[in-house]
């Protein structure tokens, strides 16, 4: 997808979303949860919102699992989207827009520890976790998706880590699967924030099967009655040609640089139009979310498993929170809409290395512990 359209996409979603942070359905709706035979069901229930997650939602989703864990009768749970839109559009940024401006964060790392922790307990489900990961897939979406046992895409899918148009950073173990993607294709889609359909999403390491989205419901209704490995073969299909592929050579060249600075320089210097095309959709990024979601990317490449990741995750959208990109970013996109975001420093030039550093610095509040808890869940299975 190039990334005209993935702003297309991305202001489609934002323009969706309504004044008020609430949706039609009640919070204790916003997560519907149920049997069919032997599935375990959720379905995110805030179309008006693009199911946009929010902490109840978080905590709904992982109190379902429990319970499903511990539940002989359920041997495979299914995740979807109520709507025709799509899965999810990431994580509620109206509210952390509010919980920042008025209430100084609090809330929003409350809920990145609970977030971010059930992402990484997806990641390790015991039974089948099927993501049907159709339509719009963004931000928090992909973290309760693409860590998933089984991640199902559809022609409709639309997936993306779009954090630094809002002056953020990729979380939900996003710098994760970005940085286990073929070549430099991960760095771009970080940076950039473009949307993929099936086959990139294939390529990049986003998901598994392909299966037409008029499908879907014969799919989840067989997944009730028979095993996922049984069921799927029946659906799945050849996915179509994707985009990423046919730039692999000049994406490979262009992100294998040390700095954004000389990311973009050599997107200009390249003969291609589309190399060209992106430097130009960097330079209207976050210049600070560009430098910190760069060295998040390549550090998460050497720190191994996704706790680990999602440890360092932590600390960088905690410092996020405490910069101007952040909540200017929302603004922009979500508030006021005017699509014109003041990104304070203005340059790449005037974000420093040091300022970088600081977002891998430990939060006040204490790091997520994630690789501590998995280590003493494992213990004590033993």
């Amino acid at each position: 997808m190039t990334d005209s359209v993935t702003d297309r996409v991305t202001n489609s979603v934002t323009k969706s979303v309504p004044d008020s942070v609430s949706d039609s359905a009640a919070e204790d709706d916003a997560v519907l949860t149920r049997t069919e035979g032997r599935a375990g069901r959720l379905t995110l229930n805030r179309p008006r919102a693009l199911n946009a997650l929010t902490h109840p939602m978080a905590t709904r989703i992982a109190e379902a699992l429990t319970a499903w864990e511990r539940d002989p009768a359920v041997r495979t749970v299914v995740i979807d989207g109520a709507g025709e839109r799509g899965l999810c559009a990431g994580g509620d940024i109206r509210m952390i827009h509010r919980d920042v401006t008025s209430g100084g964060g609090a809330a929003s790392r409350a809920f990145w520890r609970d977030e971010y922790t059930l992402n990484a307990r997806i990641a390790r489900y015991p039974k089948p976790y099927v993501a049907l990961m159709d339509g719009i897939v963004m931000g928090g979406g992909v973290g309760i998706s693409a860590h998933g046992s089984v991640r199902i895409v559809t022609e409709r899918s639309r997936v993306a880590m779009p954090e630094t148009t809002i002056g953020f950073v990729p979380d939900v173990g996003g710098t994760h699967l970005l940085s286990r993607a073929p070549g430099e294709l991960g760095t771009h889609l970080a940076l950039t924030g473009a949307a993929v359909g099936a086959a990139d999403a294939l390529r990049c390491g986003l998901a598994d099967h392909v299966v037409p989205s008029g499908l879907l419901p014969a799919l989840t209704r067989d997944l009730a009655a028979e095993p996922v490995a049984d069921v799927l073969p029946r659906y799945a299909v050849e996915a179509p040609a994707g985009t990423l592929d046919g730039q692999r050579e000049w994406i490979d060249h262009c992100y294998a640089a040390d700095t954004v600075e000389e990311i973009v320089d050599r997107l200009m210097a390249t003969g291609e139009p589309a190399a060209k095309e992106t430097a130009q959709t960097l330079l209207t990024k976050s210049p600070t979310a560009l430098k910190a979601t760069l060295a998040a990317v390549r550090r998460a490449r050497a720190l191994g498993s996704l706790e680990r990741v999602m440890e360092q995750e932590y600390r960088v959208s905690c410092a996020a929170l405490s910069r101007p990109d952040f909540v200017e970013g929302i603004r922009a996109q979500v508030i006021d809409k005017d699509r014109r975001p003041r990104w304070a420093p203005a340059t790449l030039a005037e974000v420093t290395d040091a300022e970088v550093a600081r977002f891998f610095a430990p939060p006040a509040d204490g790091d997520l512990r994630l690789t501590e808890a998995l280590t003493e869940d494992l213990t004590a299975a033993e």
